[in-house]
């Protein structure tokens, strides 16, 4: 049984000056959990951070972590950045997530890309996948915490906004019901909301990765996806962030123990 993980943090956007100040924190804690507590080995935990972090080198160590895996196989995959949305080509009423990749100027990363590595997971393989970002959503900043909303509006990049995207979003998993899905995705919000970014405990952080490796810690790393989710809102609400981490997959997945 194999156990590899890519781990990727962005917090330098220089080619558009909306910087983030805890994904590169997120990135390293995440390899660090998994290395530490869940007996990855070290050189199959692959960090990539900022300038390394581009379109081609993130899919390309994505290829990499999937290469060759069969049944039995414990796969993750985290990723701390921005996020975004373009409209989509075929219709004028969907737009495509985005995860913005370092070179966000030139390129993006389309949830469409992800669907099309993930479909080809063997059966029997455990792929996990968190993205502590969003792709839509409304409201302003809250003063507490000094927090940002890790998404970059359209605009910022040139590019054509709908006036409710959230309107037109679809489910992370597109079409792809949960049953059908390959790996289980832990995702930072809903669809109307933003993931943020911010000072927690006096280090910055993603909201979803703070809360969720502090439920880890107390658990004594010994908690299912489900009680991992649950808990991580309950936090998020006692904190009066208004976000709402997602949890997608099979059944039998969200009840199994995480990274195992």
């Amino acid at each position: 049984m194999a156990k590899k993980a890519l781990c990727v943090g962005i917090n330098d956007y220089p080619y558009l000056g909306n910087d983030l100040r805890g994904c590169v924190n997120d990135a390293n804690e995440w390899a660090s959990l998994l290395i530490n507590h869940y007996d990855f080995p070290v050189p199959d935990v692959h960090v990539i951070l900022d300038s390394q972090a581009t379109k081609a080198n993130v899919i390309s160590a994505l290829k990499n972590l999937l290469a060759g895996a069969s049944s039995g196989d414990v796969l993750v995959y985290t990723n701390s950045s921005h996020g975004s949305y373009e409209v989509s080509t075929d219709s004028d009423e969907k737009y495509d997530e985005l995860i913005c990749p370092f070179d966000i100027d030139s390129n993006q990363i389309v949830d469409d890309e992800l669907r099309e590595l993930f479909s080809g997971i063997p059966r029997g393989v455990r792929m996990t996948v968190i993205l502590d970002n969003c792709f839509s959503g409304t409201g302003t900043k809250l003063p507490i915490l000094d927090l940002r909303p890790r998404f970059l509006p359209p605009s910022v990049r040139g590019k054509p906004e709908l006036l409710n995207p959230f309107l037109a979003r679809p489910s992370s998993s597109g079409t792809l019901s949960e049953e059908d899905m390959n790996e289980i995705l832990l995702s930072g919000c809903k669809d109307v909301e933003f993931s943020y970014d911010g000072n927690f405990g006096g280090t910055f952080h993603g909201a979803l990765t703070y809360q969720a490796l502090e439920v880890i810690r107390q658990a004594k790393y010994r908690i299912s996806y489900e009680q991992l989710h649950r808990r991580v809102n309950l936090r998020l609400r006692k904190a009066n962030i208004n976000q709402h981490p997602q949890l997608e997959g099979k059944l039998t997945f969200k009840k199994a123990q995480i990274f195992n």
